[in-house]
């Protein structure tokens, strides 16, 4: 039997064989429900048939926001006078017609174009027109084929422009020029082609935390639309769901940060079922192949998991007319990724399922701003716990500004601990724990203390602070002396191991690399960062295309894909001056008592250090009790570690099962 392929859910519809097929060829328009489908005159508007819509109060021919099942449909044609070119596509003209009006029945076919298509049950009894409040948007239509589908397959289909109305129905006043002929007209220029989601399903096992599973991965493109139906923007998104379709099992929202960064990093180097190898002892990740292996590590024992990729990473991207800035801005983007999880809910089943969302490096700032549109308004999307790794919430307290003291004491901490890695300390404890420990006292006491003095400071006591100062940070006193005891991370990371002719890594400090000369003010580059970027996009790109069969003519953006961020938070102008989305977790953490947050820091993180994770989340209207810090002995990525790699994983696992 034929099938139509719904490609938001490839879930397959039969098509009766005992249809009565009509003379006009129709299309189909998915309502929220994948049962219950609206199917559509298709071709392309004719100017004569204008005048027609405007005595309906519209502009041009388009369908109507559906609100439910009850809806009507005005169908402007009943024969095509020829067929002619138009634009280069193939296009139709509009023959003289009195608009009919027909109920819809709950379910409705569609045959393959050609072979005869219409609707399989239809009201035979036309339906007076009464006003109606409308919603105007333009939609694109597709034939179902009469063909097997692969799992994963987008279909290839034409983009027409809906010829036909749906509206709610009213009994009021009766449409008055309904028996007026139509008058001719040259057919309108049809909108840009948007070609339809792509999909690829497949399914697998593997172990995770000691558990066989078997679930169904799939890569998939979600439209994003405007209040009329519009497309807008397409979210790349990979979604790992355990079989057996049990709806009130975990499912977590992860994604990366940059901002502009796609989700491969948590995807390939954590969570996802499969990982890159790449050293784990802060070495370079060298030249392909590069191999990727089962991880054990996943989370997927314990919660489906799904991938995001925002508006400007990954594969996605702006639609038609829209332009990515569009959704480039902390409000923007939280408004995006939160539209996309209610639709994933919506389609997949899981509106009361436990929900995590969870974030690395400027992920945790998009975590914070997508709770606030999750839980901060009526409908309410509530939480059961927020995963923050790498946290950087309070920008204002790390800008590197002139008069802005905080940010040395948050970096701090952050110094004694690469200080202790790299063997730069005189009377070195056991542990780095330790170390970091005497480092946040001094930081917080002593030392912020000093700082607020400013040229105040006594001789006396710039000399204390110096020496105790040089013990945490390995630096000299003379250089400290010469920086005024002010020490910018990018200083730091060339100055540390100068004597050695090595600069050292902002995202993890244990990486070391050579500059052209030791002279420099600040590194080249971040040998951290390229030693693993190599890897890791080969490794995704290698597995998303030929392992999943996602065969997207996009190139991957691993980051950078944005720029021009609006960092004001709800068009505040004040948040430019003192950037912080910290007040969202607080809100949602008082409102919502069961919301839990789960904080990983690396001790060798300078681009988000622990410390200002650990101030920013320790201000008025926190609850101590629901927030948990876990530390790794790596840096930004603890991941690429083994022995962190496995110890987040256990440590996220357990926050999971104990919501």
């Amino acid at each position: 039997m034929p099938e139509y392929i719904n490609r938001d859910t490839a879930a397959r519809i039969p098509i009766s064989s005992d249809a009565k097929p009509d003379r006009l060829h129709f299309c189909k328009k998915t309502l929220r429900n994948p049962d219950r489908a609206i199917f559509m005159e298709c071709g392309v508007v004719a100017k004569r048939a204008q005048k027609q819509f405007q005595r309906l109060g519209l502009d041009d021919c388009f369908t109507w926001h559906i609100v439910d099942h009850q809806v009507c449909e005005i169908r402007l044609a009943r024969h095509w006078t020829k067929r002619r070119e138009f634009g280069g596509r193939k296009s139709y003209q509009i023959g003289r017609t009195r608009p009919r009006i027909c109920r819809i029945v709950e379910h409705s076919f569609v045959r393959r174009s050609g072979q005869g298509a219409g609707l399989a049950e239809m009201s035979a009894h036309p339906l007076p027109l009464g006003k109606a409040s409308l919603e105007v948007k333009p939609i694109p239509c597709h034939y179902a084929a009469n063909t097997k589908t692969i799992p994963g397959m987008s279909m290839r289909n034409s983009f027409l422009i809906a010829l036909s109305a749906v509206i709610a129905f009213t009994p009021q006043a009766v449409m008055a020029s309904a028996g007026k002929p139509d008058t001719p007209a040259e057919a309108t220029k049809p909108t840009p082609d948007i070609p339809p989601p792509m999909i690829s399903v497949s399914r697998r096992t593997g172990t995770f935390g000691g558990t066989s599973v078997s679930y169904t991965a799939t890569a998939k493109e979600t439209f994003l639309k405007a209040e009329d139906g519009t497309p807008k923007a397409s979210i790349f998104s990979t979604s790992y769901v355990k079989d057996g379709a049990d709806p009130n099992r975990p499912v977590t929202f992860l994604f990366n940060g940059g901002p502009g960064s796609g989700s491969l990093w948590l995807h390939m180097g954590a969570f996802g079922p499969k990982r890159v190898g790449i050293p784990s002892d802060a070495r370079d990740d060298g030249a392909p192949p590069y191999r990727i292996a089962d991880n054990p590590d996943s989370l997927l024992d314990v919660t489906d998991i799904v991938f995001i990729d925002p508006v400007g990473t990954g594969f996605s991207h702006a639609l038609g007319k829209t332009e990515a800035k569009e959704y480039w801005g902390v409000s923007a983007d939280a408004k995006s990724v939160a539209q996309f999880i209610r639709i994933w809910l919506r389609d997949n089943g899981r509106w009361n399922a436990p929900k995590f969302l969870g974030g690395e490096s400027y992920g945790t700032t998009r975590s914070a701003a997508v709770v606030n549109e999750l839980e901060g308004d009526y409908n309410d999307v509530a939480l059961n716990g927020v995963i923050l790794i790498s946290t950087i919430l309070d920008f204002g307290a790390q800008a590197e500004v002139e008069g802005n003291e905080m940010v040395y004491v948050v970096a701090l901490p952050s110094m004694a601990a690469t200080a202790w890695y790299h063997n730069k300390v005189a009377d070195r404890p056991a542990t780095v724990e330790e170390f970091v420990a005497q480092a946040r006292t001094f930081a917080a006491g002593d030392y912020l203390a000093a700082l607020a003095k400013g040229s105040a400071l006594g001789d006396p006591e710039r000399a204390a602070i110096r020496q105790t100062l040089a013990r945490f940070t390995g630096l000299s006193e003379g250089f400290l002396d010469r920086a005024n005891l002010r020490v910018l991370p990018g200083r730091f990371y060339k100055e540390l191991l100068r004597d050695r002719g090595l600069t050292i890594g902002r995202l993890d400090t244990r990486y070391t690399g050579k500059d052209l000369d030791t002279a420099g003010e600040q590194p080249d580059n971040d040998p951290s960062f390229y030693g693993i970027d190599g890897g890791y996009t080969a490794a995704f790109n290698s597995y998303v295309r030929d392992t999943l069969g996602f065969k997207a003519d996009r190139e991957y953006v691993t980051i950078g894909g944005v720029n021009d961020w609006d960092w004001k938070i709800n068009a505040r102008d004040d948040s430019a001056y003192y950037f912080n989305v910290a007040p969202y977790l607080g809100k949602a953490l008082r409102e919502n008592s069961r919301l839990k947050l789960f904080v990983a820091q690396g001790y060798y993180d300078f681009a988000t250090p622990f410390f200002g994770a650990e101030y920013a989340l320790s201000r008025p209207g926190f609850p101590a009790d629901r927030i948990q810090f876990h530390y790794y002995g790596s840096g930004h990525m603890m991941y690429v570690r083994d022995e962190d790699r496995q110890k987040l994983s256990s440590d996220i696992r357990a926050f999971i099962r104990n919501r």
